[in-house]
C-alpha cells in the first residue's frame, strides 16, 4: 500500500512539474514584447527596406513585430493602423510618419497608455508623446549635396555664371527643412553673387517642394521648367539640378532625357537613398551622386533604443538641441550620411552587402 502511495505521489509530482514548466513557457511566450512599426508606403524602395530591416533586427532581438505600411502614403490608413497597434498592446511604437503634423490626436492614446514613441527618420510634430527620434544628420545631407554641386562646378574658381534649378521633397515632411536648408547654406551665396543663376526664379522651399516626393510630380515640374526656360542640349545650358532624393531625381531624369540630354551633356544631378534605379542612372552617367543612408545602421540604432527603453536603461542619443517638434526638443540619435558616386559605389553598396552586383545590372 505504502509503495502504491509512493508511486502515486511521484507521478503527481511529475505531472505538476510538467504543468508548471508548460505554464512557465506559455507565460514566457505571452510576455514577449510586441513592437509596432509603422511605415508610410510600400511604393518607394527605401521604405520597403527600412521596414524589412526593422522587422528582421527586432525579431532577432527577441521581439514580436507588428509591421504595417500605410498604403500609398495614406494618412487615415496610418492613423487607423496606429490605433490598432495601441489597442493591441504594443510596448513601443516606431513610426515613420507620412505627414509629421497629422498624428497628434492618435498619439494622445499612446501617451495615456505610457507607450513610448520613437520617430523614425521623420520627426513627428506637435506631439508630446514622441520620446525619441532616430534619423540621419539631415542638415548634413543637404550640405553634402550642395557641396557636391559647388565642387563639381568649381564655383570657388570658375568664372560662370552657371544655370541651376532646385528641387526638394514634400513640404509636410519636416526633413525637407534640413535637406533644403543645408543645401542652400552652400548654394545661396553663389546665387546671391550671380555665379549661380536660377532662371525660373523658384528658390524658396515652397516653390521647390515636390508633393509626396513623387517622381511624376517632379517630372511634370522639370518638363515645365524646360519649356518655360528653353533648357536643352541645343538651347539654354542647364548646368546642375539640386534634388533632395532619388524618387525626385528619377522624375527630373525622365524629363531631361525626353528633352534630349544624354551622358555627354547631362547636368550635375544630386539624389538621396541610393535606390536601385538611381544607382543604375549613375552608372549610365545621368545622375551624379546619391546620399547613402544605410537603413541597416538606422534599424540597429532603433533596436538599441527599444532594448534600453524596455530594460529601463539609458537610451543612447547624440543630439539634444536640434530637433524641436513644437512641444519641446526631442532627444535624437543622428547617424552619419555618406555619398555614393560611380567611383565608390562598389565599396559602399556591393562590398557591404547592401546590394548584389546583379541588382544593379543595366
Amino acid at each position: 500500500m505504502k509503495r502504491t502511495l509512493t508511486i502515486l505521489l511521484v507521478l503527481l509530482m511529475a505531472v505538476a512539474f510538467v504543468y508548471a514548466q508548460g505554464s512557465k513557457e506559455a507565460g514566457a511566450a505571452s510576455d514577449v514584447a510586441k513592437i509596432g512599426v509603422s511605415m508610410p508606403t510600400q511604393s518607394l524602395q527605401r521604405w520597403n527596406q527600412d521596414g524589412a530591416n526593422m522587422k528582421s533586427q527586432l525579431e532577432a532581438a527577441g521581439y514580436k513585430v507588428d509591421l504595417q505600411f500605410a498604403g500609398d502614403n495614406d494618412i487615415p490608413t496610418q492613423v487607423a493602423q496606429l490605433e490598432n497597434m495601441i489597442m493591441g498592446n504594443c510596448r513601443v511604437l516606431v513610426i515613420a510618419s507620412i505627414d509629421g503634423s497629422a498624428l497628434t490626436e492618435v498619439l494622445k492614446s499612446a501617451k495615456e497608455k505610457n507607450i513610448p514613441v520613437i520617430a523614425y527618420d521623420r520627426l513627428i510634430m506637435n506631439s508630446n508623446a514622441v520620446t525619441y527620434y532616430a534619423t540621419f544628420d539631415n542638415y548634413k545631407v543637404g550640405t553634402i549635396q550642395g557641396g557636391f554641386i559647388r565642387d563639381a562646378l568649381d564655383l570657388e574658381h570658375a568664372k560662370g555664371p552657371f544655370n541651376i534649378e532646385l528641387f526638394t521633397g514634400s513640404s509636410d515632411d519636416n526633413n525637407v527643412n534640413f535637406f533644403f536648408g543645408g543645401a542652400m547654406s552652400i548654394l545661396k551665396p553663389y546665387i546671391d553673387s550671380g555665379k549661380l543663376v536660377v532662371k525660373s526664379g523658384q528658390t524658396t522651399l515652397a516653390q521647390c517642394a515636390t508633393p509626396n516626393w513623387s517622381t511624376e510630380e517632379a517630372q511634370k515640374r522639370m518638363e515645365n521648367l524646360v519649356t518655360a526656360n528653353g533648357y536643352g542640349p541645343k538651347g539654354v545650358k542647364l548646368d546642375a539640378v539640386l534634388s533632395s532624393n532619388d524618387s525626385v531625381a528619377n522624375g527630373i531624369t525622365n524629363a531631361l532625357v525626353a528633352a534630349g540630354y544624354t551622358k555627354s551633356n547631362f547636368p550635375i544631378l544630386t539624389g538621396q537613398d541610393c535606390d536601385k534605379p538611381a544607382v543604375k542612372n549613375m552608372l549610365q552617367g545621368i545622375q551624379s551622386m546619391s546620399i547613402f543612408k544605410d537603413t541597416r545602421t538606422l534599424a540597429s540604432k532603433v533596436v538599441g533604443m527599444v532594448n534600453s527603453i524596455l530594460k529601463g536603461t539609458a537610451v543612447e542619443v547624440n543630439d539634444t538641441k536640434t530637433y524641436n517638434n513644437g512641444t519641446g526638443v526631442v532627444p535624437s540619435y543622428l547617424c552619419d550620411p555618406v555619398f555614393a558616386t560611380v567611383d565608390n559605389y562598389k565599396e559602399l553598396l556591393i562590398d557591404s552587402g547592401y546590394y548584389k552586383e546583379a541588382d544593379l545590372k543595366i
